[in-house]
């Protein structure tokens, strides 16, 4: 009678897959780029944030021109993404599963709040505006444009989304943005203290916000796979903040975010349905 092998098969280990650390590099410089916007980065600034050689870097930026998806100002010699990132762009019109759940309410928010709202999503190691709505207010705070990016934990969206993260992942996207944070006045050890005080708190406070003079809360909103994937931020001034409307304020941004939470859950399980049935 033959036997059957109960041992199980040897799992080999993964092995890097050809190209891959080349595209890597470049997507890296390429996020670099785009928090320069119009105005673009120095190259010495791109390799100092990405920490690769100034001939490495040089290399990619200057492959990448010859594609179109990166441009050189003539009069500043600076680098910023290319107008062909734009066309690529149009390949998908359609909004994201998180800015569809977010539309209404964020205006139904907004008409509680009276302050300037934001809507900020991760992409790699950085935040990206995706929303800006703003209030009723005579006095709005209007820190942030919509397609701003910045290092995640910089911005109080920033701090939040991290404080969202298991605690390991969180600390090697802080480690891996440290050079990048001096250029925003902060350092590592700082944004690991806001990330812990927003975990306790449960949703992150910003006492100064990055204008003087204002004051910010951001509550975090997670996929139905339970990662952080954005975050919603109220900005005003710090009168505006007083402790019983700080707590009001966080209450009503929790609650919007569970709401897009359900939302972005409703709209994925029927979207796995419809394919099931296809």
């Amino acid at each position: 009678m033959d036997k059957t092998s109960t041992s199980r098969p040897v799992r080999r280990r993964a092995e890097p897959r050809p190209g891959a650390q080349a595209i890597r590099r470049a997507l890296s410089v390429l996020r670099i780029l785009a928090a320069g916007r119009e105005n673009g980065v120095p190259l010495a600034e791109v390799v100092q944030a990405t920490g690769m050689t100034r001939p490495t870097v040089h290399r990619i930026v200057h492959v990448l021109i010859e594609e179109g998806i990166v441009e050189r100002h003539q009069k500043t010699g600076r680098y910023a993404i290319g107008g062909q990132v734009g066309e690529l762009a149009l390949a998908r019109r359609s909004r994201s599963p998180l800015l569809a759940a977010a539309d209404d309410i964020l205006r139904q928010t907004l008409q509680q709040v009276g302050d300037t709202l934001f809507l900020t999503v991760r992409t790699g190691n950085d935040t990206l505006c995706v929303d800006r709505r703003i209030g009723s207010y005579p006095i709005q705070v209007l820190s942030i444009e919509v397609g701003a990016r910045r290092p995640l934990g910089v911005s109080s969206a920033g701090v939040a989304i991290l404080a969202a993260m298991p605690p390991n992942e969180a600390r090697k996207i802080v480690a891996a943005n440290e050079v990048r944070f001096k250029a925003y006045r902060t350092n590592a050890s700082a944004v690991l203290g806001q990330i812990a005080a927003a975990r306790r708190r449960g949703y992150n406070l910003r006492e100064v916000g990055l204008v003087q003079g204002t004051k910010s809360i951001s509550t975090w909103i997670k996929t139905p796979d339970g990662r952080p994937a954005a975050a919603i931020t109220l900005s005003a001034v710090r009168v505006r903040l007083g402790p019983r409307r700080e707590q009001e304020i966080a209450e009503i941004l929790l609650k919007a975010a569970h709401t897009i939470e359900q939302e972005i859950h409703a709209s994925s399980s029927t979207a796995a349905i419809a394919l099931a049935g296809e």
